[in-house]
């Protein structure tokens, strides 16, 4: 790689001491980013020698096979200037800043757009000759609609759409880009994958933890803003778009957005047959007793906030109307299990009575391990013609396969320029467009209840077409 600066504002914070920093010291061991320059911002007047003690301390928290010799080397690349999110103090950076430069805005959410503004006043927005300048912003984009129209604006005061990068790291999921490659280079694939042939999908992702120290955010969050418009809603929109013509960064989030304006739009009359709420309340998960939301640490008394959503989507095109997308995420629930599970219609030929059909799934595991599963019918052993399910399992990595986590391999998209993983503002947009009357029927009303450790709220079955069920979170080995 070329010679590369990337800035960190918000070099203090903990995005950067549990996550970026650890990413960045393995990418540099692997031998990846050796011509890398970083360098961290932020308002502590520290000095150089000062901020390497401090991410020092962090990788020997959070770095994989840590080691002082590969530290020594990997210090080197480090430097660091204090000041304030202003033009003035930024302009510190200058004789720090490379032809290609890339800024991370490691900073809490409402002061992406003052960040951006101001290291556009201070004229690091324009490239130079023969150089780039990019910005990476972390999710959440923006709390509703309106907000995330004003961030789009404030950043585009100075920067061009092609020169942001948007991150959800769900994108940078080893999971999440297999099932694009198992999708498009599997000639058996393609022919089923629609509405003839596929009867519902369902998207988990299930948490056994609670608020913990995130109480602040959480409350003011809640799991559709937190989970499901954007990390859900990328697994969504990857499993239902159309195969693409050319393989494009721009021909691939055209596709996902194609997805978005396709879904039948919820309104104020549709939303009780389209989202279900719910908030944990005390329960046990084994023999640990759980307190409830609202006994939380920070938490107001008589929070409504939702620890639990989920969604029935419609998708009004060819390829799959009538098939119901059913999404879902929660906190303090039964395990820490996630997945993209897929259902085959059943066949329509006549079989044997010992032979029950269709409970065809092909499953695409995020949690707890990364694997594929396949369930399918085969004949059941013995003299006579009965049969049996089966579950054809791949593990997606072997023992000896190096693992990359998601941010190692968003970095290096992000300096090599591949906006193939990143969000494009017209995706945050119509992700916003499809939960807005969700969120403002929430504003009203109360959640329904749960009890820590378990499947979630009961009423999540009303979203569901007859016939179908929620597949179970706990204990899904075989399910």
């Amino acid at each position: 790689m070329t010679a590369t600066t990337l800035v960190i504002l918000g070099a203090s914070g903990d995005l950067t001491q549990r996550l970026l920093m650890p990413a960045l010291y393995r990418l540099h061991a692997l031998g990846l980013t050796r011509d890398l320059r970083i360098v961290g911002y932020a308002k502590e007047p520290w000095s150089r020698a000062r901020f390497e003690q401090h991410i020092h301390k962090a990788l020997q928290s959070f770095a994989q096979d840590f080691k002082p010799a590969q530290w020594n080397r990997f210090r080197r690349q480090i430097d660091y200037v204090g000041g304030e999110l202003t033009a003035d103090d930024l302009r510190a950076l200058k004789d720090s800043l490379s032809p290609a430069t890339l800024f991370y805005l490691a900073l809490p959410p409402p002061l992406f757009g003052t960040a951006a503004e101001a290291l556009g006043e201070a004229g690091f927005a324009k490239a130079p000759r023969n150089g780039w300048r990019r910005l990476i912003v972390e999710k959440p984009f923006g709390t509703d609609l309106a907000s995330a129209e004003a961030l789009r604006q404030a950043m585009h005061a100075h920067w061009e759409e092609e020169q942001i990068l948007r991150i959800d790291h769900f994108l940078g999921k080893e999971t999440t880009q297999n099932l694009m490659v198992f999708r498009f280079a599997n000639r058996f694939i393609e022919p089923i994958w629609n509405a003839q042939h596929i009867e519902q999908v369902q998207i988990t992702y299930a948490e056994t933890l609670g608020v913990e120290k995130r109480a602040a955010y959480y409350d003011h969050s809640g799991a559709l803003r937190d989970m499901l418009q954007n990390h859900l809603m990328q697994l969504f929109s990857l499993t239902a778009m159309a195969p693409l013509g050319e393989w494009d960064a721009e021909v691939l989030r055209n596709h996902k957005v194609e997805v978005l304006r396709s879904v039948v739009p919820i309104t104020a009359a549709t939303v009780n047959a389209h989202a279900v709420r719910g908030q944990y309340r005390a329960g046990h998960l084994g023999r640990k007793k759980l307190i409830g939301y609202r006994s939380e640490p920070g938490i107001p008394r008589r929070s409504n906030t939702e620890t639990f959503a989920a969604l029935r989507f419609e998708v009004d095109n060819w390829r799959w109307r009538g098939v119901p997308f059913y999404l879902r995420s929660g906190k303090r629930l039964a395990s820490n299990y996630s997945e993209i599970a897929v259902q085959f219609r059943e066949v329509p030929g006549a079989l044997p009575k010992a032979i029950k059909a269709g409970n065809n799934w092909m499953i695409f595991r995020i949690r707890p391990t990364e694997q594929m599963d396949l369930m399918v019918t085969a004949k059941q052993p013995g003299l006579e013609l009965s049969g049996r399910p089966l579950v054809l399992t791949a593990p997606y990595a072997t023992p000896d396969h190096r693992e990359f986590s998601a941010y190692e391999q968003l970095l290096m998209d992000a300096i090599e320029g591949d906006r193939t993983h990143f969000l494009r503002f017209d995706e945050v947009e119509w992700a916003w467009r499809l939960l807005t009357p969700v969120l403002e029927a929430w504003q009203s009303g109360t959640p329904d209840f749960y009890a820590a450790g378990s499947e979630g709220p009961s009423t999540q079955k009303r979203l569901l077409d007859p016939g179908h069920v929620w597949r179970p979170i706990a204990d899904n080995g075989d399910a």
